[in-house]
Protein backbone atom coordinates (compact mmCIF):
# COMPACT_ATOMS: atom_id res chain seq x y z
CA UNK A 1 0.00 0.00 0.00
CA UNK A 2 3.33 2.36 -0.43
CA UNK A 3 1.48 3.35 -3.52
CA UNK A 4 -1.34 4.35 -2.15
CA UNK A 5 0.02 6.66 0.55
CA UNK A 6 2.77 8.00 -1.23
CA UNK A 7 5.50 6.02 0.04
CA UNK A 8 8.93 6.25 -2.21
CA UNK A 9 9.57 3.09 -3.89
CA UNK A 10 12.55 1.51 -4.86
CA UNK A 11 13.34 1.87 -8.40
CA UNK A 12 15.71 -0.56 -10.41
CA UNK A 13 19.33 1.41 -11.42
CA UNK A 14 18.87 1.69 -15.30
CA UNK A 15 14.89 2.12 -15.24
CA UNK A 16 13.20 4.94 -17.44
CA UNK A 17 13.10 8.49 -15.74
CA UNK A 18 9.97 9.65 -14.28
CA UNK A 19 7.64 10.95 -16.52
CA UNK A 20 6.94 14.40 -16.11
CA UNK A 21 4.00 15.86 -15.45
CA UNK A 22 2.01 17.90 -12.82
CA UNK A 23 3.68 19.78 -10.33
CA UNK A 24 7.06 17.79 -11.42
CA UNK A 25 10.09 18.31 -13.39
CA UNK A 26 11.84 16.24 -15.49
CA UNK A 27 15.29 14.53 -14.47
CA UNK A 28 16.76 16.27 -17.50
CA UNK A 29 14.86 19.84 -16.98
CA UNK A 30 17.68 22.63 -16.68
CA UNK A 31 16.15 23.71 -13.41
CA UNK A 32 17.18 20.22 -11.99
CA UNK A 33 20.66 20.78 -13.86
CA UNK A 34 20.40 24.13 -11.71
CA UNK A 35 19.74 22.99 -8.81
CA UNK A 36 22.00 19.88 -8.71
CA UNK A 37 24.81 22.70 -9.47
CA UNK A 38 24.29 25.02 -6.83
CA UNK A 39 24.02 22.12 -3.92
CA UNK A 40 27.52 20.80 -5.29
CA UNK A 41 28.75 24.39 -4.02
CA UNK A 42 27.03 23.58 -0.46
CA UNK A 43 29.01 22.02 2.61
CA UNK A 44 27.92 18.70 3.76
CA UNK A 45 25.56 20.18 6.32
CA UNK A 46 23.81 22.73 4.59
CA UNK A 47 23.12 19.39 2.13
CA UNK A 48 21.50 17.24 5.39
CA UNK A 49 19.53 20.63 6.13
CA UNK A 50 17.91 21.25 2.71
CA UNK A 51 17.09 17.80 2.00
CA UNK A 52 15.16 18.47 5.33
CA UNK A 53 12.76 20.45 3.78
CA UNK A 54 12.53 19.43 0.04
CA UNK A 55 9.10 17.93 -0.91
CA UNK A 56 8.41 15.42 -3.26
CA UNK A 57 5.19 16.20 -5.61
CA UNK A 58 5.53 13.03 -7.38
CA UNK A 59 4.20 11.18 -4.34
CA UNK A 60 1.10 13.65 -3.98
CA UNK A 61 0.11 12.75 -7.91
CA UNK A 62 0.58 9.41 -7.52
CA UNK A 63 -1.55 8.89 -4.52
CA UNK A 64 -4.14 10.83 -6.29
CA UNK A 65 -3.69 8.97 -9.35
CA UNK A 66 -4.43 5.60 -7.10
CA UNK A 67 -7.50 7.43 -5.38
CA UNK A 68 -9.01 8.35 -8.73
CA UNK A 69 -8.50 4.60 -9.82
CA UNK A 70 -9.54 2.98 -6.58
CA UNK A 71 -13.20 5.19 -7.00
CA UNK A 72 -13.56 3.97 -10.10
CA UNK A 73 -12.13 0.36 -9.24
CA UNK A 74 -15.49 -1.92 -8.12
CA UNK A 75 -13.38 -2.86 -5.02
CA UNK A 76 -12.76 0.66 -3.47
CA UNK A 77 -15.07 0.01 -0.57
CA UNK A 78 -13.59 -3.52 0.33
CA UNK A 79 -10.04 -1.77 0.24
CA UNK A 80 -11.22 0.83 2.56
CA UNK A 81 -12.83 -1.34 5.02
CA UNK A 82 -9.30 -3.67 4.67
CA UNK A 83 -7.45 -0.54 5.71
CA UNK A 84 -10.04 0.12 8.50
CA UNK A 85 -9.10 -3.37 9.65
CA UNK A 86 -5.57 -2.65 9.40
CA UNK A 87 -5.80 0.00 11.32
CA UNK A 88 -7.79 -1.19 14.06
CA UNK A 89 -5.35 -4.18 14.31
CA UNK A 90 -2.50 -1.98 14.46
CA UNK A 91 -4.72 0.14 16.96
CA UNK A 92 -5.46 -3.37 19.09
CA UNK A 93 -1.48 -4.08 19.01
CA UNK A 94 -0.41 -1.03 19.84
CA UNK A 95 -3.27 -1.18 23.56
CA UNK A 96 -1.86 -4.67 24.07
CA UNK A 97 1.80 -3.44 24.12
CA UNK A 98 0.80 -0.55 26.35
CA UNK A 99 -0.87 -2.93 28.77
CA UNK A 100 1.91 -5.35 28.81
CA UNK A 101 4.12 -2.27 29.60
CA UNK A 102 1.58 -1.12 32.30
CA UNK A 103 2.02 -5.04 33.56
CA UNK A 104 5.65 -5.34 33.36
CA UNK A 105 5.46 -1.71 36.04
CA UNK A 106 3.24 -2.98 38.24
CA UNK A 107 5.20 -6.15 38.36
CA UNK A 108 8.42 -3.57 38.89
CA UNK A 109 7.01 -2.01 41.72
CA UNK A 110 5.98 -5.86 43.11
CA UNK A 111 9.06 -7.30 42.83
CA UNK A 112 11.04 -4.00 44.39
CA UNK A 113 8.30 -4.03 46.93
CA UNK A 114 9.51 -7.45 47.57
CA UNK A 115 12.77 -6.27 47.62
CA UNK A 116 11.87 -3.72 49.76
CA UNK A 117 10.43 -6.27 52.07
CA UNK A 118 13.64 -8.54 52.39
CA UNK A 119 15.86 -5.88 52.92
CA UNK A 120 13.87 -4.98 55.91
CA UNK A 121 13.71 -8.35 57.03
CA UNK A 122 16.91 -8.58 56.91
CA UNK A 123 17.59 -5.50 58.59
CA UNK A 124 15.22 -6.55 61.65
CA UNK A 125 16.73 -10.00 61.65
CA UNK A 126 20.19 -8.21 61.72
CA UNK A 127 18.81 -6.04 64.60
CA UNK A 128 17.49 -8.31 66.28
CA UNK A 129 20.57 -10.65 66.33
CA UNK A 130 22.69 -7.28 67.57
CA UNK A 131 20.38 -7.11 70.26
CA UNK A 132 20.38 -10.79 71.00
CA UNK A 133 24.38 -10.88 71.36
CA UNK A 134 24.13 -7.42 73.22
CA UNK A 135 22.19 -9.03 75.86
CA UNK A 136 24.17 -12.14 75.96
CA UNK A 137 26.99 -10.09 76.05
CA UNK A 138 25.66 -8.12 79.28
CA UNK A 139 24.55 -11.19 80.43
CA UNK A 140 27.99 -12.27 79.96
CA UNK A 141 29.15 -9.55 81.94
CA UNK A 142 26.55 -9.76 84.91
CA UNK A 143 27.66 -13.35 85.41
CA UNK A 144 31.15 -12.63 85.41
CA UNK A 145 30.27 -10.10 87.97
CA UNK A 146 28.16 -12.35 89.91
CA UNK A 147 31.34 -14.96 89.61
CA UNK A 148 33.65 -12.32 90.77
CA UNK A 149 31.36 -11.46 94.11
CA UNK A 150 31.23 -14.97 95.09
CA UNK A 151 35.00 -15.51 94.38
CA UNK A 152 35.41 -12.26 96.77
CA UNK A 153 33.36 -13.76 98.96
CA UNK A 154 33.95 -16.95 99.16
CA UNK A 155 37.94 -15.61 99.16
CA UNK A 156 36.73 -14.07 102.31
CA UNK A 157 35.21 -16.57 103.90
CA UNK A 158 38.49 -18.33 103.65
CA UNK A 159 40.33 -15.77 105.23
CA UNK A 160 37.82 -15.75 107.63
CA UNK A 161 38.26 -19.79 108.34
CA UNK A 162 41.77 -19.82 108.05
CA UNK A 163 41.72 -17.07 110.80
CA UNK A 164 38.91 -19.02 113.40
CA UNK A 165 41.24 -22.67 112.82
CA UNK A 166 44.86 -20.65 113.52
CA UNK A 167 43.00 -19.33 117.00
CA UNK A 168 41.63 -22.51 117.39
CA UNK A 169 44.67 -24.59 116.46
CA UNK A 170 46.93 -21.95 118.86
CA UNK A 171 44.11 -22.55 121.95
CA UNK A 172 44.41 -26.12 120.95
CA UNK A 173 47.82 -25.96 120.78
CA UNK A 174 48.10 -24.06 124.65
CA UNK A 175 45.97 -26.50 126.10
CA UNK A 176 47.71 -29.72 124.49
CA UNK A 177 50.96 -27.75 126.03
CA UNK A 178 48.41 -27.36 129.59
CA UNK A 179 47.09 -31.15 129.89
CA UNK A 180 50.83 -32.58 128.89
CA UNK A 181 52.52 -30.40 131.36
CA UNK A 182 50.02 -31.63 134.19
CA UNK A 183 50.36 -34.92 132.92
CA UNK A 184 54.13 -34.76 133.07
CA UNK A 185 53.77 -33.42 136.88
CA UNK A 186 51.35 -36.67 137.61
CA UNK A 187 53.97 -39.10 136.45
CA UNK A 188 56.89 -37.31 137.92
CA UNK A 189 54.63 -37.82 141.19
CA UNK A 190 54.24 -41.53 140.87
CA UNK A 191 57.33 -41.99 140.07
CA UNK A 192 58.72 -40.42 143.23
CA UNK A 193 55.52 -42.38 145.17
CA UNK A 194 56.96 -45.75 143.31
CA UNK A 195 60.50 -44.94 144.44
CA UNK A 196 59.76 -44.52 147.83
CA UNK A 197 57.55 -47.50 148.24
CA UNK A 198 60.13 -49.74 146.47
CA UNK A 199 63.28 -48.40 148.26
CA UNK A 200 60.80 -49.34 151.37
CA UNK A 201 59.40 -52.52 149.93
CA UNK A 202 63.27 -53.73 149.26
CA UNK A 203 64.51 -52.56 153.25
CA UNK A 204 61.38 -55.24 154.10
CA UNK A 205 63.04 -57.97 151.85
CA UNK A 206 66.62 -57.43 153.13
CA UNK A 207 65.65 -57.42 156.39
CA UNK A 208 62.94 -60.36 156.29
CA UNK A 209 65.08 -62.56 153.94
CA UNK A 210 66.45 -64.93 155.99
CA UNK A 211 63.10 -65.55 157.82
CA UNK A 212 61.86 -66.55 154.03
CA UNK A 213 64.45 -68.83 152.98
CA UNK A 214 63.77 -70.77 156.19
CA UNK A 215 60.30 -71.14 155.19
CA UNK A 216 61.14 -72.35 151.87
CA UNK A 217 63.43 -74.86 153.27
CA UNK A 218 60.39 -76.05 155.49
CA UNK A 219 58.26 -76.39 153.58
CA UNK A 220 60.48 -78.44 150.46
CA UNK A 221 60.89 -80.97 153.45
CA UNK A 222 57.96 -81.36 154.42
CA UNK A 223 56.51 -81.75 150.37
CA UNK A 224 59.34 -84.09 149.54
CA UNK A 225 58.50 -86.20 153.51
CA UNK A 226 54.72 -86.60 152.21
CA UNK A 227 55.88 -87.90 148.46
CA UNK A 228 58.14 -90.45 149.53
CA UNK A 229 55.45 -91.59 151.78
CA UNK A 230 52.82 -92.16 148.92
CA UNK A 231 55.48 -93.67 146.84
CA UNK A 232 56.18 -96.36 149.68
CA UNK A 233 52.01 -96.88 150.56
CA UNK A 234 51.60 -97.19 146.98
CA UNK A 235 54.12 -99.68 146.40
CA UNK A 236 53.62 -101.73 148.57
CA UNK A 237 49.78 -101.88 147.99
CA UNK A 238 50.40 -103.07 144.20
CA UNK A 239 53.06 -105.51 145.22
CA UNK A 240 50.61 -106.86 147.98
CA UNK A 241 48.37 -107.28 144.89
CA UNK A 242 50.43 -108.72 142.47
CA UNK A 243 51.73 -111.20 145.06
CA UNK A 244 48.33 -112.34 145.84
CA UNK A 245 47.16 -112.88 141.70
CA UNK A 246 50.72 -114.56 140.99
CA UNK A 247 50.53 -117.08 143.91
CA UNK A 248 46.42 -117.48 143.09
CA UNK A 249 46.59 -119.10 139.26
CA UNK A 250 42.44 -118.69 139.18
CA UNK A 251 42.23 -115.30 139.48
CA UNK A 252 44.81 -115.39 136.91
CA UNK A 253 42.89 -116.93 134.60
CA UNK A 254 39.33 -114.94 135.68
CA UNK A 255 41.79 -111.65 134.92
CA UNK A 256 42.83 -113.05 131.23
CA UNK A 257 39.26 -114.22 130.29
CA UNK A 258 38.10 -111.17 131.27
CA UNK A 259 40.18 -108.65 128.82
CA UNK A 260 39.43 -111.58 126.19
CA UNK A 261 36.10 -111.38 126.09
CA UNK A 262 36.00 -107.28 126.65
CA UNK A 263 38.39 -107.04 123.30
CA UNK A 264 36.38 -109.19 121.54
CA UNK A 265 32.83 -107.55 122.11
CA UNK A 266 34.20 -103.95 121.18
CA UNK A 267 35.23 -105.23 118.11
CA UNK A 268 32.20 -107.70 116.89
CA UNK A 269 30.24 -104.72 118.19
CA UNK A 270 32.49 -102.50 115.62
CA UNK A 271 32.17 -104.93 112.62
CA UNK A 272 28.50 -105.84 113.18
CA UNK A 273 27.46 -102.13 113.52
CA UNK A 274 29.44 -101.25 109.85
CA UNK A 275 27.44 -104.18 108.19
CA UNK A 276 24.07 -103.00 109.45
CA UNK A 277 24.68 -99.44 108.20
CA UNK A 278 25.85 -100.39 104.84
CA UNK A 279 22.54 -103.07 104.79
CA UNK A 280 20.57 -100.30 105.92
CA UNK A 281 22.16 -97.77 103.30
CA UNK A 282 21.57 -100.00 100.37
CA UNK A 283 18.39 -101.42 101.46
CA UNK A 284 16.30 -98.50 102.86
CA UNK A 285 18.28 -95.25 102.52
CA UNK A 286 20.50 -93.84 99.80
CA UNK A 287 24.07 -93.04 99.05
CA UNK A 288 25.06 -88.89 100.07
CA UNK A 289 25.89 -88.58 96.13
CA UNK A 290 22.34 -89.71 94.86
CA UNK A 291 20.45 -86.66 94.78
CA UNK A 292 17.25 -87.94 93.36
CA UNK A 293 16.21 -91.66 92.25
CA UNK A 294 12.80 -93.37 92.04
CA UNK A 295 13.87 -95.70 94.13
CA UNK A 296 11.77 -96.82 96.39
CA UNK A 297 12.89 -96.36 100.13
CA UNK A 298 11.83 -96.60 103.44
CA UNK A 299 13.21 -93.30 104.48
CA UNK A 300 12.58 -91.55 101.94
CA UNK A 301 8.67 -92.61 102.01
CA UNK A 302 8.26 -91.28 105.45
CA UNK A 303 9.87 -87.85 104.25
CA UNK A 304 8.28 -87.08 101.19
CA UNK A 305 4.76 -89.63 100.98
CA UNK A 306 3.22 -87.39 98.42
CA UNK A 307 6.15 -87.69 96.22
CA UNK A 308 6.50 -91.92 96.61
CA UNK A 309 2.65 -92.19 95.83
CA UNK A 310 3.08 -89.92 92.65
CA UNK A 311 5.71 -92.66 91.82
CA UNK A 312 3.34 -95.22 92.17
CA UNK A 313 1.07 -94.11 89.54
CA UNK A 314 1.57 -96.19 85.61
CA UNK A 315 3.96 -94.69 83.64
CA UNK A 316 3.45 -93.86 79.64
CA UNK A 317 4.84 -96.50 77.56
CA UNK A 318 6.21 -93.86 75.67
CA UNK A 319 9.87 -93.13 75.90
CA UNK A 320 9.47 -89.71 74.19
CA UNK A 321 6.00 -88.95 74.84
CA UNK A 322 5.11 -85.54 75.26
CA UNK A 323 8.45 -83.92 73.73
CA UNK A 324 9.49 -82.38 70.75
CA UNK A 325 12.59 -83.47 68.93
CA UNK A 326 14.25 -83.63 65.76
CA UNK A 327 13.09 -86.46 63.42
CA UNK A 328 16.08 -88.70 62.98
CA UNK A 329 17.30 -87.85 66.47
CA UNK A 330 13.74 -89.31 67.87
CA UNK A 331 14.72 -92.06 65.29
CA UNK A 332 17.73 -92.89 66.83
CA UNK A 333 16.46 -92.16 70.58
CA UNK A 334 13.62 -94.78 70.46
CA UNK A 335 16.00 -97.18 69.03
CA UNK A 336 17.76 -97.30 72.68
CA UNK A 337 14.76 -97.03 74.05
CA UNK A 338 13.67 -100.30 72.48
CA UNK A 339 16.76 -101.63 73.12
CA UNK A 340 17.20 -101.12 77.18
CA UNK A 341 13.58 -102.48 77.56
CA UNK A 342 13.99 -105.58 75.71
CA UNK A 343 17.70 -105.94 77.60
CA UNK A 344 15.93 -105.58 80.97
CA UNK A 345 13.05 -108.08 79.70
CA UNK A 346 15.58 -110.58 78.95
CA UNK A 347 18.37 -109.84 81.52
CA UNK A 348 21.14 -108.69 79.31
CA UNK A 349 23.81 -106.89 79.57
CA UNK A 350 23.13 -103.12 80.01
CA UNK A 351 25.08 -100.84 77.48
CA UNK A 352 26.79 -97.01 78.66
CA UNK A 353 25.47 -94.10 76.76
CA UNK A 354 26.97 -90.22 76.46
CA UNK A 355 24.61 -87.84 75.91
CA UNK A 356 26.01 -84.61 75.38
CA UNK A 357 25.00 -81.32 74.08
CA UNK A 358 24.15 -77.12 75.14
CA UNK A 359 22.40 -76.76 78.71
CA UNK A 360 18.81 -77.21 78.33
CA UNK A 361 18.25 -79.47 75.42
CA UNK A 362 16.40 -82.66 77.54
CA UNK A 363 19.52 -84.87 78.48
CA UNK A 364 17.91 -85.61 82.20
CA UNK A 365 14.32 -85.58 80.89
CA UNK A 366 15.18 -88.20 78.54
CA UNK A 367 17.09 -90.39 81.00
CA UNK A 368 14.07 -90.24 83.87
CA UNK A 369 11.43 -91.16 80.51
CA UNK A 370 14.17 -94.10 79.19
CA UNK A 371 14.15 -95.72 82.96
CA UNK A 372 10.46 -95.15 83.04
CA UNK A 373 9.95 -96.78 79.58
CA UNK A 374 11.69 -99.32 80.23
CA UNK A 375 10.79 -100.56 83.60
CA UNK A 376 13.60 -99.21 85.98
CA UNK A 377 14.64 -97.16 88.60
CA UNK A 378 16.52 -93.85 87.98
CA UNK A 379 19.58 -92.33 90.33
CA UNK A 380 20.66 -88.90 89.62
CA UNK A 381 23.92 -87.52 90.78
CA UNK A 382 26.31 -84.78 89.96
CA UNK A 383 29.88 -84.59 88.77
CA UNK A 384 30.47 -81.66 90.63
CA UNK A 385 29.31 -83.44 94.28
CA UNK A 386 32.80 -85.58 94.23
CA UNK A 387 35.31 -83.14 93.94
CA UNK A 388 34.41 -81.51 97.05
CA UNK A 389 34.70 -84.48 99.07
CA UNK A 390 38.82 -85.27 98.69
CA UNK A 391 39.63 -88.45 100.20
CA UNK A 392 36.42 -89.81 100.96
CA UNK A 393 35.00 -89.65 97.61
CA UNK A 394 36.84 -92.74 96.24
CA UNK A 395 34.53 -94.18 99.23
CA UNK A 396 31.58 -92.53 98.23
CA UNK A 397 31.55 -94.37 94.82
CA UNK A 398 32.05 -97.33 95.95
CA UNK A 399 29.06 -96.90 97.91
CA UNK A 400 26.91 -95.50 95.02
CA UNK A 401 27.92 -98.50 92.78
CA UNK A 402 27.06 -100.85 95.67
CA UNK A 403 23.84 -99.35 96.24
CA UNK A 404 22.82 -99.69 92.26
CA UNK A 405 23.75 -103.37 92.58
CA UNK A 406 21.29 -104.38 94.93
CA UNK A 407 18.62 -102.93 92.52
CA UNK A 408 15.93 -105.82 91.74
CA UNK A 409 14.76 -103.89 88.64
CA UNK A 410 17.44 -102.60 87.82
CA UNK A 411 19.16 -98.96 87.35
CA UNK A 412 19.71 -96.27 85.40
CA UNK A 413 22.64 -94.50 86.82
CA UNK A 414 22.55 -90.85 85.39
CA UNK A 415 25.88 -88.74 86.02
CA UNK A 416 25.16 -84.94 85.11
CA UNK A 417 28.17 -82.94 84.49
CA UNK A 418 30.12 -86.11 84.58
CA UNK A 419 33.06 -83.97 83.28
CA UNK A 420 33.88 -82.01 86.21
CA UNK A 421 35.54 -85.77 88.00
CA UNK A 422 36.15 -87.55 84.76
CA UNK A 423 38.58 -84.94 83.02
CA UNK A 424 42.09 -85.98 81.14
CA UNK A 425 44.66 -87.49 83.20
CA UNK A 426 47.57 -86.61 81.15
CA UNK A 427 46.58 -82.90 80.01
CA UNK A 428 45.17 -82.14 82.93
CA UNK A 429 46.66 -81.02 86.21
CA UNK A 430 44.24 -82.90 89.01
CA UNK A 431 44.88 -83.64 92.34
CA UNK A 432 45.72 -87.02 93.83
CA UNK A 433 42.31 -87.34 95.42
CA UNK A 434 40.53 -86.94 91.84
CA UNK A 435 42.88 -89.35 90.06
CA UNK A 436 41.36 -91.86 92.53
CA UNK A 437 37.85 -91.13 92.52
CA UNK A 438 38.55 -91.92 88.56
CA UNK A 439 40.29 -94.89 89.45
CA UNK A 440 38.07 -95.76 91.93
CA UNK A 441 35.25 -94.99 88.84
CA UNK A 442 36.83 -97.17 86.03
CA UNK A 443 37.42 -99.95 88.24
CA UNK A 444 34.04 -100.23 88.88
CA UNK A 445 32.74 -99.63 85.07
CA UNK A 446 35.17 -101.77 83.51
CA UNK A 447 32.58 -104.78 82.55
CA UNK A 448 29.27 -104.09 81.57
CA UNK A 449 26.93 -104.94 84.28
CA UNK A 450 23.20 -106.55 84.15
CA UNK A 451 22.30 -104.49 87.32
CA UNK A 452 22.62 -101.11 86.49
CA UNK A 453 22.79 -98.91 83.38
CA UNK A 454 25.37 -95.93 83.12
CA UNK A 455 24.05 -92.27 81.68
CA UNK A 456 26.63 -89.92 81.40
CA UNK A 457 25.85 -85.93 80.54
CA UNK A 458 28.08 -83.08 79.69
CA UNK A 459 28.12 -80.27 77.99
CA UNK A 460 31.67 -80.43 76.74
CA UNK A 461 32.74 -84.37 75.97
CA UNK A 462 35.97 -83.89 74.39
CA UNK A 463 37.38 -83.06 78.11
CA UNK A 464 36.72 -86.79 79.05
CA UNK A 465 39.61 -89.49 79.73
CA UNK A 466 40.37 -91.72 77.20
CA UNK A 467 39.95 -94.74 79.45
CA UNK A 468 35.95 -92.85 80.00
CA UNK A 469 35.44 -92.99 76.04
CA UNK A 470 36.28 -96.74 75.90
CA UNK A 471 33.71 -97.48 77.94
CA UNK A 472 30.84 -95.34 76.18
CA UNK A 473 29.10 -97.79 74.04
CA UNK A 474 26.55 -95.16 72.28
CA UNK A 475 27.08 -91.20 71.94
CA UNK A 476 23.91 -89.11 71.32
CA UNK A 477 24.29 -85.64 70.37
CA UNK A 478 21.69 -83.16 71.60
CA UNK A 479 21.84 -79.85 69.33
CA UNK A 480 19.41 -76.46 69.59
CA UNK A 481 16.13 -76.56 68.14
CA UNK A 482 15.51 -75.86 64.71
CA UNK A 483 12.37 -73.26 63.39
CA UNK A 484 9.99 -75.58 63.28
CA UNK A 485 11.10 -77.36 66.50
CA UNK A 486 10.25 -74.06 68.32
CA UNK A 487 7.51 -73.16 66.97
CA UNK A 488 6.33 -76.68 67.66
CA UNK A 489 7.66 -75.79 71.36
CA UNK A 490 6.04 -72.37 71.55
CA UNK A 491 2.38 -73.31 70.64
CA UNK A 492 3.02 -76.08 73.48
CA UNK A 493 4.43 -74.38 76.19
CA UNK A 494 1.45 -71.51 74.80
CA UNK A 495 -0.99 -73.73 75.54
CA UNK A 496 0.30 -75.15 78.61
CA UNK A 497 1.54 -71.89 80.45
CA UNK A 498 -1.56 -69.46 78.88
CA UNK A 499 -4.50 -71.25 77.13
CA UNK A 500 -5.17 -73.83 80.05
CA UNK A 501 -5.14 -71.78 82.55
CA UNK A 502 -7.42 -69.03 81.12
CA UNK A 503 -9.69 -71.82 79.95
CA UNK A 504 -9.85 -73.20 83.63
CA UNK A 505 -10.84 -69.92 84.64
CA UNK A 506 -7.98 -69.26 87.31
CA UNK A 507 -8.81 -65.75 89.09
CA UNK A 508 -6.80 -62.43 87.31
CA UNK A 509 -5.59 -64.87 84.22
CA UNK A 510 -7.72 -63.55 80.62
CA UNK A 511 -6.72 -64.16 77.29
CA UNK A 512 -7.59 -61.20 74.70
CA UNK A 513 -8.83 -62.43 71.52
CA UNK A 514 -6.06 -62.31 68.48
CA UNK A 515 -4.15 -64.18 66.21
CA UNK A 516 -2.71 -66.85 68.72
CA UNK A 517 -1.25 -69.31 65.66
CA UNK A 518 0.54 -66.31 63.47
CA UNK A 519 1.85 -65.27 66.82
CA UNK A 520 3.83 -68.19 67.89
CA UNK A 521 4.92 -68.47 63.89
CA UNK A 522 6.64 -64.81 64.45
CA UNK A 523 7.92 -65.46 68.23
CA UNK A 524 9.35 -68.76 66.67
CA UNK A 525 11.36 -66.90 64.06
CA UNK A 526 12.39 -64.32 66.74
CA UNK A 527 13.80 -66.95 69.70
CA UNK A 528 16.63 -68.44 67.15
CA UNK A 529 19.31 -70.17 69.07
CA UNK A 530 17.37 -70.24 72.23
CA UNK A 531 17.27 -73.60 73.95
CA UNK A 532 14.06 -75.61 74.80
CA UNK A 533 14.57 -74.42 78.59
CA UNK A 534 14.99 -70.96 78.06
CA UNK A 535 11.22 -71.22 75.86
CA UNK A 536 10.04 -73.01 78.61
CA UNK A 537 10.95 -70.00 81.06
CA UNK A 538 9.55 -68.05 78.42
CA UNK A 539 5.80 -69.82 78.68
CA UNK A 540 6.15 -68.95 83.02
CA UNK A 541 7.38 -65.00 81.92
CA UNK A 542 3.76 -64.69 80.16
CA UNK A 543 2.02 -66.18 83.02
CA UNK A 544 4.21 -63.17 85.41
CA UNK A 545 3.48 -60.65 82.73
CA UNK A 546 -0.50 -61.16 82.84
CA UNK A 547 -0.27 -61.47 87.24
CA UNK A 548 1.81 -58.09 87.02
CA UNK A 549 -0.94 -56.27 84.95
CA UNK A 550 -3.99 -54.18 86.98
CA UNK A 551 -6.23 -55.94 84.41
CA UNK A 552 -5.20 -59.46 84.68
CA UNK A 553 -5.22 -59.66 80.85
CA UNK A 554 -2.83 -60.85 78.72
CA UNK A 555 -2.37 -58.93 75.18
CA UNK A 556 -0.45 -59.57 71.89
CA UNK A 557 2.07 -56.64 72.63
CA UNK A 558 2.51 -57.91 76.24
CA UNK A 559 3.21 -61.76 74.88
CA UNK A 560 5.40 -60.07 72.00
CA UNK A 561 7.28 -57.38 74.76
CA UNK A 562 8.02 -60.87 77.56
CA UNK A 563 9.38 -62.52 73.76
CA UNK A 564 12.10 -59.63 73.08
CA UNK A 565 13.27 -59.49 76.42
CA UNK A 566 14.20 -63.05 76.38
CA UNK A 567 15.36 -62.75 73.77
CA UNK A 568 17.79 -59.42 74.62
CA UNK A 569 19.01 -61.74 77.54
CA UNK A 570 20.11 -64.53 75.29
CA UNK A 571 22.22 -62.18 73.45
CA UNK A 572 23.33 -61.05 76.63
CA UNK A 573 24.45 -64.60 78.11
CA UNK A 574 26.55 -65.51 75.04
CA UNK A 575 27.95 -61.94 74.72
CA UNK A 576 29.37 -62.99 78.04
CA UNK A 577 30.68 -66.36 77.49
CA UNK A 578 34.51 -66.07 77.17
CA UNK A 579 36.75 -67.21 74.11
CA UNK A 580 37.46 -70.67 75.61
CA UNK A 581 33.86 -71.02 76.42
CA UNK A 582 32.68 -70.22 73.48
CA UNK A 583 35.21 -72.81 71.87
CA UNK A 584 33.79 -75.15 74.51
CA UNK A 585 30.37 -74.65 73.86
CA UNK A 586 31.09 -74.72 69.91
CA UNK A 587 27.54 -76.54 69.56
CA UNK A 588 25.46 -73.60 71.21
CA UNK A 589 25.13 -72.57 67.50
CA UNK A 590 24.34 -75.91 66.30
CA UNK A 591 21.19 -76.50 64.32
CA UNK A 592 18.48 -78.51 65.42
CA UNK A 593 17.95 -80.59 68.41
CA UNK A 594 16.19 -82.17 71.39
CA UNK A 595 12.97 -80.04 72.86
CA UNK A 596 11.34 -82.01 76.04
CA UNK A 597 8.46 -80.79 77.55
CA UNK A 598 9.33 -79.24 81.28
CA UNK A 599 7.21 -80.86 83.77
Amino acid sequence: MSWLFGYKSQVPQGGPPPPGGEGGDAAGSPASAGQAAGDQNLTKAERKAMEAYRFDSSALERAAEAARTLERSKHAREALELSKLQEGTRQQEYMAKVKEYEAHIEQSKVEQKRVDHEERRKTLAEETKQQQQRAQYQDQLARKRYEEQLAQQQRVQEENLRKQEESVAKQEAMRRKTVEHEMELREKNKMKLLEAELRAKAKVDRENRDLTLEQIRLKAEENRVTVMESIKTAGSVLGQGATALLTDWNKVATTVGGLSLLALGVYSAKGATGVASRFVEARIGKPSLVNETSRFSLLEAVRHPIDTLKRLKPKPTDALQGVVLQPKLEERLRDIAIATKNTKNNKGLYRNILMHGPPGTGKTMFAKKLASHSGMDYAIMTGGDVGPMGRDAVTALHKVFDWANTSRRGLLLFIDEADAFLRKRSSEQISEDMRSALNAFLYRTGEQNPRFMLVLASNTPEQFDYAINDRLDEMVEFTLPGLEERERLIRLYFDKFVLQPAAEGKKRFKVEQWDYSAVCSRMAKLCEGMSGREISKLGVSWQAACYSSEAGVLTEQMVLDRCEASVRQHKQKMAWLSEQEKLDHKSITGGKGFLPQQN
